[in-house]
């Protein structure tokens, strides 16, 4: 799959597609509806199937610590774009000149003059250009003014209410991991590269993997017993049972940025370099702030403990 850094970066032979835009966080359900349907017209015209996404998303420049927590970091988005047969990722910067745009200038610099769309598949709830002027409806009147078709894919329900991000960020704060992974199509998890961190956990006997997050904050926080995919040389997709710890280490030096570290119960590798998955199962408590470094010691054995316990170990 490529990826395509900006509309600077649009060449002759990018015009020509059928295309959707949207932040597709998460790439649940609701969001493979309508890249479902982008993939059968792209198959039935013969044309390379194209996702517009924003980095950052619009919510995160309004008001980065206001915006809803990620469910994916942007590698993890391209990675599923990619398993499920896209073509080409457009990522354009949303800036300031993005924010002033008129909806009719949106259509016409990306999709017209940019991509030379033929089809766009949208979700209902779309909104974009300058105060949100733009919708499906206005898509559809500027298709019929230069030559590409329009079409919106319906709200995905389940349970008596639609899929969607909120909804899923939602079950998450209440540690409802089965719901989420209802609503996801998969279980939960967070994948990144193990990086070097403070060492704290192996000096207390539970040396830990750390890994990037490349967002801000994450949908959940505090202490999990989880299963870790990638761990294994040779053996990528065995799982091995863990505790990992999602936040900003209060106790350590209460930072405002997360971070995901892991331990691997009965495991001992080196990590470091290795993109690993962590599926999240069960959650074990919340993030505290602890009087000393001896009593969190402490309380890391016993989440520990519990972890074997969840896992039968």
């Amino acid at each position: 799959m490529e990826l395509i850094r900006g509309l600077h970066n649009l060449r002759p032979h990018h015009r020509g597609c059928v295309a959707t835009i949207g932040a597709f966080d998460g790439v649940h359900h609701g969001h493979r509806a309508v890249l479902g349907h982008l993939l059968e017209k792209a198959q039935e015209l013969q044309l390379p199937a194209v996702v517009v996404l924003f980095e950052p998303l619009p919510r995160e420049y309004f008001a980065p610590t206001r915006a809803p927590a990620r469910l994916m970091s942007f590698r993890e988005k391209f990675v599923a774009l990619k398993e499920l047969g896209i073509d080409r990722v457009l990522r354009i910067r949303f800036d300031q000149k993005l924010q002033t745009m008129s909806a009719q200038d949106f259509i016409s610099e990306i999709f017209v003059k940019g991509l030379g769309v033929r089809y766009i598949v949208v979700g209902d709830d779309l909104r974009f250009g300058h105060d949100r002027e733009g919708d499906y409806w206005m898509m559809k009147a500027q298709g019929e003014q230069f030559g590409y078709e329009t079409m919106h894919t319906s709200t995905l329900g389940f349970s008596g209410t639609r899929v969607s991000s909120t909804r899923i960020r939602e079950a998450l704060e209440k540690s409802d991991f089965a719901l989420a992974e209802e609503l996801l199509g998969r279980p939960y998890a967070i994948t990144g590269k193990v990086v070097y961190g403070e060492q704290v956990g192996r000096s207390f006997g539970a040396p830990t993997a750390n890994m990037e997050l490349h967002r801000l904050r994450p949908p959940l926080a505090g202490v999990y017993a989880v299963e870790v995919r990638g761990a294994l040389a040779g053996a990528a997709d065995k799982l091995v049972a863990g505790v990992a710890n999602v936040g900003t280490r209060p106790t350590v030096n209460d930072s405002i940025r997360a971070n995901l570290e892991v331990h691997l119960l009965d495991f001992d590798a080196d990590l470091y370099g290795r993109t690993i998955q962590v599926i999240f199962r069960h959650k074990l408590r919340d993030e505290h702030k602890f009087e000393s470094l001896d009593l969190l010691k402490q309380q890391i054995h016993k989440d520990l403990a519990q972890g074997r316990e969840f896992f039968k170990l």
